[in-house]
């Protein structure tokens, strides 16, 4: 008799969505490409079931009955690094601010295909599984006003300390060991956010314009975080 191979486990996801519609499609839909689904129909009940099971991933609807997306997430990243998916109609630049600001991993725009956000969520796993490599001790970086301690994750402008974000350090980092080289857009997300990203550019401008705010004097007129049209960006250290 031959011997039964061990299931494999299935990757477990939150969706949370009030939308019956898109409620029926996804459950069938993911469950057919090896998920497990739970379904929350508003915010509250998202906040409960995260709280009695382990999910792998969450898909999380902005617009939601109880209490709204936005604050789901911000509960959620509080105390876990779970991946979340934002799925939404919503596609203003303002939003996805937020979303990067609260912990938010990626951004699929409704309507949308399941092929494209059975991508998102693998890629987002596989990302996770990425270890990053140990930095060297006491590697500091310092260009211009700012200084930046690699081993200790810490940044200083003018000496004072800026509060990063994960990929806001690694994109920061990047520019800094590249001074005066422009780096094209598929160079920063290839490098900040992984070669299976499959989202578009429009992430990384955001983390870039939430730099700025940080780094710049003038926000709107960057003196150090220049933009090359049609191409990407350069950090540059001798404007002031």
């Amino acid at each position: 008799m031959a011997k039964k191979t061990p299931t494999e486990k299935r990757t477990s996801v939150l969706v949370v969505e009030d939308e019956e519609s898109f409620i029926d499609a996804l459950s069938i839909g993911l469950d057919r490409e090896g998920f497990d689904v739970t379904i929350a129909r508003d915010g509250m009940q998202a906040l409960t079931l995260f709280d009695k099971a382990t999910f792998d991933v969450v898909l999380l609807d902005l617009m939601l009955p109880k209490l709204s997306g936005l604050d789901v997430c911000r509960a959620i990243r509080a105390h876990s690094s779970v991946p979340i998916i934002i799925v939404s109609a919503k596609g203003e630049e303002v939003d996805m601010v937020l979303l990067l600001e609260i912990g938010a991993d990626d951004y699929v725009t409704k309507p949308y295909r399941l092929r494209e956000l059975v991508a998102r969520i693998r890629a987002v796993l596989r990302r996770r599984e990425v270890h990053e490599p140990v930095p060297d001790a006491d590697e500091e970086i310092t260009l211009g006003p700012i200084r930046m301690d690699i081993d200790a994750r810490r940044c200083f402008v003018d000496g004072e300390e800026i509060k990063l974000r994960k990929k806001e350090f690694a994109l920061l980092r990047l520019l800094l060991e590249n001074p005066g080289r422009v780096l094209t857009r598929e160079v920063l997300i290839d490098r900040v956010w992984g070669s299976d990203y499959v989202g578009d550019t429009k992430t990384l401008d955001v983390h870039i314009k939430r730099l700025r705010t940080l780094i710049e004097k003038d926000a709107k007129k960057p003196a150090h975080i220049t933009t090359v049209r049609g191409v990407g960006y350069r950090f540059e250290t001798a404007k002031s």
